[in-house]
C-alpha cells in the first residue's frame, strides 16, 4: 500500500511522539522512526517528519478523527491557561492531543489498568489480544484484534487470569458478559452528558470513579472529564492546594489513597476550575508530572 502523507498547518500543533507516550493507550510501538499500532481492527504505521504525517493501511479521514487533529488546540490552549504550571506544561509538550479510542477497547484496558505501571498495562493487553484476538500479519510482523466482548465472555476467569490479570480477570469477565449479554452499545454514551455515562460506567464491574474517568474522557467525547490518579494528586498538593480547603488538603496529603468522596472533590476541583477542556489540562499536567519527578 502507498504512503498516505497529511501536511499539517501551524495552525494545528500536532505532536505523535506526544499523543502515544503520555500513558493514555497502551497498543502502541515505535520502531525506528514509525509507530504501530492496532485501531478499527486494522495495523496503522505512521510517522512524523515536522508538520507531515506519513502513514499507511488507513485513509486520512480515520487518522485526523483517531488523533483528534480537528480540535482547536490553540482556543483550547486559552481556555485551560489558568496559572503559570498549566502554561508551563503546554509550553512543554505543546501537540499533544487526546486520542479518540474505541470504547471497548478503552473500557477493558482502564480495568486492566489499575495499580499497574504502563509496561505491565502493555504487556496483559498485548497476551489478552494475543490469546482471544485475532492475528494480522503486516510487514512480516504479527500483530493482534483487540478481543471482542464476545470473545472475553466466553473465557474463564482462569483463562483471563493467565493473561497476567490477576484480581482483574474477574471484573474483565463480569464486564465483557454485560456488554456481551446485554448487547449493550457503548457508542451511545457520547450522546449522553457527562454525569449520565459517568453513572452508566459506574455499573462495570472494575469500574470506579477514575477509571470511569478515563474512559470518559479517552473514548466518549468527555473533554470535561478530569481523571485523578496520584500524579494527579500530586500535582494538585504541589501547585494548587490554595484552591482546596488547608484541613482537606492537609487530609489527602497524609493518606496513602483517596476515597470516593475525596476523589470527587479533586475532580470537581479540575473541571470547575479548568472547565470544559479540563481533559486536556489534565494529560498535560500529568505528562509533565511524570517526567518531571
Amino acid at each position: 500500500m502507498a504512503f498516505i502523507r497529511i501536511q499539517l498547518s501551524p495552525l494545528t500543533p500536532f505532536n505523535l511522539d506526544f499523543a502515544l507516550c503520555c500513558g493514555q493507550t497502551f497498543r502502541w510501538d515505535k520502531k525506528d522512526d514509525w509507530w504501530y499500532g492496532v485501531a478499527a481492527e486494522k495495523v496503522l504505521r505512521i510517522r512524523q517528519n515536522g508538520n507531515t504525517l506519513e502513514f499507511e493501511n488507513a485513509n486520512a479521514d480515520f487518522v485526523k478523527s483517531y488523533f483528534r487533529l480537528h480540535d482547536d488546540l490553540p482556543m483550547i490552549f486559552l481556555h485551560i491557561s489558568k496559572d503559570s504550571h498549566i502554561k508551563t506544561a503546554i509550553k512543554e509538550f505543546r501537540g499533544l492531543r487526546i486520542l479518540r479510542q474505541a470504547p471497548w477497547e478503552c473500557l477493558v484496558s482502564y480495568i486492566c489498568a489499575t495499580y499497574k505501571n504502563i509496561a505491565a498495562i502493555k504487556q496483559m493487553l498485548l497476551d489478552l489480544s494475543e490469546r482471544f484476538g485475532e492475528e494480522i500479519r503486516f510487514n512480516g510482523c504479527s500483530f493482534y484484534t483487540f478481543p471482542t466482548p464476545a470473545e472475553l465472555a466466553k473465557a474463564t476467569v482462569k483463562e483471563l487470569a493467565g493473561c497476567g490479570l490477576g484480581y482483574r480477570a474477574k471484573y474483565v469477565s463480569g464486564t465483557a458478559k454485560a456488554v456481551y449479554e446485554h448487547s449493550l452499545d457503548l457508542e451511545r454514551l457520547k450522546r449522553c452528558d457527562y454525569e449520565t455515562a459517568r453513572a452508566e460506567l459506574l455499573n462495570f464491574p472494575g469500574v470506579g470513579p477514575k477509571v470511569a474517568d478515563c474512559i470518559l474522557l479517552f473514548s466518549l467525547e468527555k473533554l470535561e472529564a478530569f481523571p485523578v490518579d496520584v500524579w494527579m494528586r500530586r500535582v494538585i498538593l504541589r501547585h494548587y492546594p490554595e484552591q482546596l480547603p488547608h484541613g482537606f488538603i492537609k487530609r489527602i496529603s497524609d493518606e496513602k489513597s483517596l476515597n470516593n468522596s475525596e476523589y470527587a472533590r479533586l475532580n470537581l476541583f479540575g473541571r470547575s476550575y479548568f472547565g470544559e477542556y479540563a481533559g486536556y489540562a489534565q494529560e498535560y499536567l500529568y505528562h509533565y508530572e511524570r517526567t518531571h519527578c
